[in-house]
């Protein structure tokens, strides 16, 4: 009697698991699918509510259009080169945050040097610095290095990464010293030791960290908003608020629309293909 109770009770539990969460990703989902369906509609039916809840029959012109024909506001800039523009900042700011954290932590763990922690935590420190707090100064040396419109002056000043350097530093003091003196006593370098050792036990921090720092240089704002001027040097983030207008009748919000279906893709895309070894690098815990 007991048992059966326990079941129904558990069978009960999981109905309601599931209804929660069918409820909670229709919640987050029906924006998505709104914004879909008004990509596909005329702007004179976007203009004239209440917009349908079933896509339209403009699918192929209107992605057609933002992506090969051009968009007026942006000087006929298509769509392509403003997620072309944001896939190499993301993917510039993503391995080079890696690439220079990886190494910082490397130097700081397992090198002898003097002023070693001072520097460490000099790096730890900049965690209080965000962009909007060193933007004057980091905007002028732009200036001055001639990098405005370009990609490096989009990528550079944010490539650095206290937060990657703080994880991988304590990830490495997880490696134990016997590991360390086998790669010692069998000849293996400094080089040696990173490249065949530390990366491969690595690779799922790294995969982790990849997919939150590609997200986080695909939707940076302030940052290129103000190292670019030109059109075609744009974000997909800056071009998406360019084509709005205050007056709606000035905006092609069907074009609006294709632009945020599309902004999505590549972050959806990266996380899809990395889940694995995203959820391995968070949840790992027999390092």
């Amino acid at each position: 009697m007991a048992e059966a109770r326990m079941i129904g009770q558990s069978s009960v539990s999981r109905i309601i698991a599931h209804v929660t969460l069918i409820i909670g990703i229709l919640i987050v989902a029906f924006p998505i699918y709104y914004t879909f369906v008004a990509s596909t509609h005329s702007l004179q039916t976007i203009l004239r509510p209440p917009l349908p809840l079933l896509p339209g029959r403009e699918f192929f012109a209107n992605y057609y259009q933002a992506l090969f024909g051009g968009i007026g506001q942006l000087g006929g800039v298509t769509v392509w080169t403003l997620l072309l523009n944001s896939t190499i900042v993301a993917l510039g700011i993503a391995l080079g945050k890696i690439f220079i954290s990886i190494l910082s932590a490397y130097a700081i763990v397992f090198f002898r040097f003097p002023l070693r922690m001072v520097f460490f935590w000099l790096i730890f420190i900049t965690l209080m610095l965000p962009v909007e707090v060193r933007i004057l100064p980091t905007y002028k040396v732009m200036v001055d290095l001639n990098l405005i419109d370009t990609y490096a002056g989009l990528i550079v000043p944010l490539i650095a990464s206290a937060t990657a350097t703080l994880l991988f530093r304590q990830f490495f003091l997880t490696i134990p010293g016997e590991l360390v003196e086998a790669a010692r006593v069998d000849g293996a370098g400094p080089w040696r030791f990173f490249k065949d050792i530390l990366l491969p036990l690595s690779a799922t921090n790294i995969a982790a960290l990849f997919v939150i720092l590609f997200i986080y240089g695909w939707t940076q704002y302030l940052w290129p908003l103000l190292v670019t001027n030109r059109n075609d040097m744009n974000t997909i983030v800056i071009g998406l608020r360019k084509m709005i207008s205050f007056a709606d009748a000035d905006t092609p919000w069907h074009l609006v629309m294709v632009t945020c279906i599309l902004s999505i893709v590549p972050p959806v895309l990266v996380v899809v293909f990395m889940q694995r070894w995203f959820v391995r690098g968070l949840v790992e815990t027999e390092k």
